[in-house]
């Protein structure tokens, strides 16, 4: 097969390209340019795709003897994913850019151009598995599964591709069960990124401060913090700079009565007013969620056997979930929980259904609440 493998400059996407290379396809090296002011967007392990990832993914693709190529996808990164964060933002929504990356950068702009340019699959090194199952009459079915690598499982953030773009991806580091047998795979072949460290955090706010590259991007928009019964018990900049189930940097200049921490437990942008309350307001035994992606055929009636998953690096906890359709014809996700509640579930967050290790579908939370 002719294989696009999309090289960040990582040890990661350098292995997976080695191993696509190493399994007999005809494999071109991409190091996509996502940053308008690439020499500023890595800070130590803080961001990537600055002219130094670049440069690693190149002499990666040197000793590989593999064609390399730069793509210019930071128009569309700024238009989709930076666009998406800030608005999620605004709207009192919890973003999650990765998931965006994947679904808007990775699998669309990417994997689209190089469908066009006549290759047959786009190779990153995420952690995660693609399980295939030939049916007696021909039928192949391809599966999305967790990583063993429970550590940097990354099934969470790809289950928004959908089929037809699961069909046309490659995971290579699906076998793996830890990051250092991927170093040292890097070590053997000498690939120079065998030690790099990994990069973290929202790669287009390299310096960790986001509240502040919000405030840079949405302005200064002061309001009162009040309690669940009114009260006046603090300041803020901008509620859009806070998210349900938040503890830290609330500002809170009045204690509460009986001692206890507070919680940010609601974020209300139509009168620019964040709603602090106790723990307890913050967990939830139902889930509704939108915008419903499946990898699977979408269950029309309840489903027990099921577990969901709302951060990426969150526990799954058992469920029950059912598909439901909205007046104009878009798709969704009923949740019951069936054991412990979920604790701090924000509208926007990306809630995705697991049976084992099993990815069913993706969809994007709207409303979570106590039944």
């Amino acid at each position: 097969m002719r294989v696009l493998a999309a090289m960040s400059g990582g040890v990661d996407s350098a292995v997976a390209a080695a191993l696509a290379v190493e399994a007999g396809h005809e494999v071109v090296g991409v190091h996509m340019a996502l940053s308008r002011n690439r020499d500023q967007f890595r800070t130590g392990s803080r961001g990537c795709c600055s002219i130094e990832d670049a440069g690693d993914a190149r002499r990666a693709a040197d000793v590989l003897g593999i064609p390399y190529y730069v793509w210019d996808l930071s128009e569309r990164f700024e238009e989709t994913v930076v666009a998406d964060f800030l608005s999620e933002y605004e709207a009192g929504r919890t973003p999650n850019p990765c998931v965006r990356c994947n679904e808007h950068i990775k699998f669309e702009a990417l994997l689209d151009k190089a469908t066009a340019l006549g290759f047959d699959a786009v190779a990153t090194g995420h952690y995660a598995r693609v399980v295939t199952h030939e049916a007696p009459d021909g039928t192949v079915t391809r599966e999305l599964h967790r990583s063993p690598n429970d550590e940097k499982d990354q099934s969470y953030v790809l289950a928004v591709m959908g089929p037809d773009r699961l069909a046309r991806a490659m995971f290579p580091l699906g076998g793996f069960a830890s990051k250092a047998e991927v170093r040292a795979e890097a070590e053997r072949r000498g690939l120079s990124v065998s030690a790099k460290p990994d990069s973290y955090d929202i790669c287009f706010v390299a310096d960790g401060d986001t509240r502040g590259f919000l405030r840079d991007r949405l302005g200064s928009r002061p309001g009162q913090v009040v309690d669940t019964d009114g009260a006046v018990v603090g300041e803020h900049d901008g509620a859009y700079a806070f998210t349900v189930g938040q503890r830290k940097g609330l500002g809170l200049g009045t204690p509460a009565a009986d001692g206890r921490a507070r919680y940010v437990v609601d974020v209300q942008t139509s009168t620019n007013t964040v709603v602090v309350g106790p723990a307890e307001l913050l967990s939830v035994d139902r889930v509704a969620a939108g915008k419903a992606v499946w990898l699977a055929p979408p269950p029309t009636a309840w489903v027990d056997d099921v577990e969901v998953q709302v951060r990426a690096h969150g526990a799954p906890v058992p469920a029950r979930v059912r598909t439901t359709t909205a007046a104009d014809g878009t798709t969704g996700i009923d949740v019951e929980l069936t054991g412990r509640p979920l604790r701090g579930v924000a509208a926007g967050q990306s809630l995705v259904v697991y049976r084992g290790t099993r990815v069913l579908g993706q969809g994007t939370v709207a409303r979570a609440w106590r039944g």
